[in-house]
């Protein structure tokens, strides 16, 4: 992957010119690379990695599997691009496996996931399947680490 391109997964509000010196380039050829990887649609967006259980009112979160029915002529994408466009749908990936999409829920409740997936996901045409897991807690988002690490201190032995 382009140096570059690590670099802003790592932290994309880096500044053009740390950038540019960690990489050892001028900082009008790195904004150009930046508007270049924009425009051709590399990068698509920037997002935060937030920890949703220092949230208040935090949002749940479900993985559901979905085996589909491949359609003529178009293969698995017409159906995934079906899925992907609602605003529930986080993520959506065809897979290699046991099923054929995995696709990333979100909504206010378990209530609110449950209702998508029967009143909106289940019926559509070519979904044969789907397994719904629900997330728990987070321990690493987006290659960020979540969890605070303890530091074991001794106690002084005493005899």
């Amino acid at each position: 992957m382009e140096p570059l391109i690590q670099l802003l997964r790592q932290n994309a509000r880096t500044p053009v010119a740390d950038l540019a010196r960690e990489l050892n380039l001028s900082e009008s050829v790195v904004a150009e690379r930046i508007a270049r990887l924009e425009a051709d649609g590399v990068l698509l967006g920037y997002q935060a990695v937030v920890d949703s259980q220092k949230v208040s009112g935090s949002i749940v979160t479900a993985v559901v599997e979905v085996k589909i029915t491949p359609e003529r002529g178009g293969g698995f994408d017409r159906l995934a691009d079906r899925i992907a466009k609602f605003s529930e749908v986080q993520s959506c990936y065809l897979m290699s496996g046991g099923y054929d999409l995995l696709v990333i829920l979100e909504g206010n409740n378990l209530q609110d996931i449950a209702t998508f997936i029967a009143e909106k996901l289940s019926t559509i045409k070519g979904v044969i399947s789907t397994a719904t897991r629900f997330r728990l807690k987070t321990y690493k988002e987006n290659g960020v680490s979540l969890t605070r690490e303890i530091k074991a201190e001794r106690l002084a032995v005493t005899p």
